[in-house]
């Protein structure tokens, strides 16, 4: 079974990332630059502190009044943050983005940030399992559509 170990292989393990005290428009630019929904906010001591989402400024700015400009990435920043191992299967990580309405995961092993996933790596991951599933069962199709026929 695939794992998160297998999307880290393919989309690597940079993660793009803000200190606590980026201003929202700081962070926004970031994303913009890396086309990325989500950053991790890291402190200057290298630990990750908090998420900052496009969801995070989209309910909560409008809600408190925040101005984009000035506005401190921790002062809405999530900092409940949920994170995965990268031997966590694949069907694990839909299930639990799923259930708790997230899109990013950090990936975790022994403490040290090894990457981030998105939903659409999920999504994307399991569609190539669904194909190989798809491929490998037209062959066996074709091999006893051979047997049966008594073609070679």
């Amino acid at each position: 079974m695939e794992t998160v170990r297998s999307i880290l292989g393919t989309k690597g393990n940079n993660v793009i990332s803000v200190g606590p005290d980026a201003t929202l428009d700081e962070a926004l630019k970031v994303m913009a630059e890396h086309n990325v929904g989500a950053v991790l906010v890291i402190d200057a001591k290298g630990k990750m502190v908090g998420i900052f989402s496009e969801r995070d400024l989209a309910r909560k700015i409008i809600k408190k009044g925040h101005v984009v400009e000035s506005t401190k990435v921790k002062e809405i920043m999530t900092t409940q943050i949920l994170s995965i191992q990268p031997d966590t299967s694949i069907p694990d990580c839909m299930n639990l983005m799923t259930e708790k309405r997230i899109r990013h995961l950090p990936v975790l092993w022994d403490g040290k940030l090894m990457g981030l996933i998105s939903i659409g790596d999920v999504v994307k991951a399991l569609i190539k399992a669904q194909e190989a599933i798809i491929s490998e069962q037209a062959l066996e199709i074709g091999q006893l559509n051979n047997f049966i026929s008594g073609s070679p």
